[in-house]
């Protein structure tokens, strides 16, 4: 599966207002339980999107959008504690300190509020990593929400503890047909994406899709480019296999 060409942020009512409130209204849930939750489902299927409308509810939420590292993620945890409070102490040389040092602001940030910490795309994290996590964890003081791949939760590795229960994870699916077709309706509009057989290739672009926003996105981008174009029509089964053989183009 593969993300969308288009820079463009999609229409958000479609991937977080309408087709996610329940998941959103759980999110929201386990929050005042104070418990973490792994929230996980296919690649683009919309969980970073569906996690960043969560935390625009939620004035405490620490959004890390990536942990490719250990020191990446203190950075990141440090830097949405500082939007969230200027009045954090933290040096503007951060490039400077150790891993250790950063470890400590974050630890005594986190005690002088409820935080809930919201990390996204996790990739079976070291086991540095994990201990961080852990640690900044503090036995449930400081709540984590998981964004994982995986319906048995390889990607996050040793973290698996803090959502062992069934229900302490979400899964996202992807979209029913009807949905799927408006949202590929609504897209193709915003994209201004005209072809004579439009009408006929967007219930394809759905069904190849099998619901999933994310490849329904990258399928209506590819569809703009010369190479699937031929006069006013889109060439519906060169699309198809570039996209099954997993071409970027």
């Amino acid at each position: 599966m593969h993300s969308s060409t288009d820079q463009r942020e999609p229409t958000l009512e479609y991937l977080n207002c309408v087709e996610r409130a329940e998941e959103l209204d759980r999110l929201r849930n386990q929050v005042k339980t104070q418990k973490s939750l792994l929230v996980f489902g296919p690649e683009g299927v919309g969980k970073s999107r569906l996690l960043r409308a969560f935390v625009e509810s939620q004035p405490l939420a620490l959004y890390v959008a990536q942990m490719s590292s250990p020191r990446e993620f203190l950075l990141g945890l440090l830097h949405a504690l500082r939007r969230i409070d200027e009045g954090i102490r933290v040096p503007g040389n951060t490039s400077a300190l150790s891993s250790s040092s950063l470890k400590g602001i974050a630890h005594r940030a986190l005690d002088t509020r409820p935080y809930l910490m919201v990390l996204d795309h996790l990739d079976a994290p070291s086991r540095v990593a994990t201990g961080m996590i852990k640690d900044l964890h503090y036995h449930g003081r400081t709540p984590v929400v998981f964004a994982s791949r995986s319906p048995h939760m390889e990607d996050i590795g040793a973290l698996r503890p803090l959502c062992a229960l069934k229900s302490e994870r979400i899964e996202i699916k992807n979209w029913p047909q009807k949905i799927a077709s408006e949202f590929a309706e609504r897209e193709a509009d915003r994209l201004g994406l005209g072809a004579s057989n439009l009408e006929s290739i967007l219930p394809l672009i759905v069904e190849w899709s099998d619901g999933n926003p994310g490849a329904i996105l990258h399928m209506l981008n590819m569809a703009q480019l010369p190479r699937y174009r031929a006069r006013d029509q889109i060439k519906a089964h060169i699309l198809y296999v570039d996209y099954r053989m997993g071409r970027r183009s």
